[in-house]
């Protein structure tokens, strides 16, 4: 039997703490929920900031919530050039030895020494799903996708624990490369 679950697609985003959104946006600052994303308790923000790098800016980059211990920046391998900044594939909240930028807010901004990532692909999954498919959270995997464009995406991270939701996440221009869109189904090969 094959083993389905959704794919989701990750445009760029910028996780933060909430000292460098209290300089950002103001002392105290709360965020705003936009939406409501399909990780239990995860929402997109109205709040918007500005990436500034070396050679070039992105403007209104999306803020994530809730607020996190670390402030996170999560780009595509394309910002990174348009950035100037070297891209590292890792996950999430795996910060150390990354690259820095500028982040511009409407009250302040901040110099991160550390941070900047590409997400690697990943699959959230509650530990019911995980037994059900067979893997534990840490396992590396291969995802199939369907369709004209269909590719094997290799080195695919299991996260599985009791708040995460039975989803794949790849970035943007993977998604695009491969075809799919969210919600699209994928099949885990072990």
């Amino acid at each position: 039997m094959a083993l389905k679950l959704p794919i989701a697609l990750s445009n760029r985003h910028v996780h933060l703490s909430q000292e460098d959104l209290d300089i950002l946006f103001g002392e105290g600052y709360k965020l705003t929920i936009k939406k409501d994303l399909s990780q239990p308790g995860q929402y997109a923000c109205e709040e918007k900031v500005d990436l500034v790098g070396p050679k070039g800016t992105i403007k209104g980059v999306r803020v994530l919530g809730p607020v996190r211990s670390k402030t996170q920046v999560e780009i595509l391998l394309a910002d990174a050039f348009k950035l100037g900044v070297e891209p590292v594939i890792r996950n999430s909240g795996d910060i150390e030895g990354t690259p820095g930028l500028k982040i511009v807010g409407p009250k302040g901004e901040i110099e991160l020494d550390k941070g900047v990532i590409v997400a690697a692909r990943h699959i959230h999954m509650h530990t019911d799903d995980a037994e059900r498919f067979g893997v534990k959270d840490g396992d590396v995997v291969k995802v199939k996708t369907e369709g004209p464009r269909a590719v094997v995406f290799e080195n695919v991270l299991i996260r599985s624990g009791e708040t995460h939701a039975l989803e794949m996440h790849v970035d943007l221009e993977e998604g695009n490369a491969a075809g799919v869109k969210n919600g699209d189904m994928v099949e885990l090969i072990k």
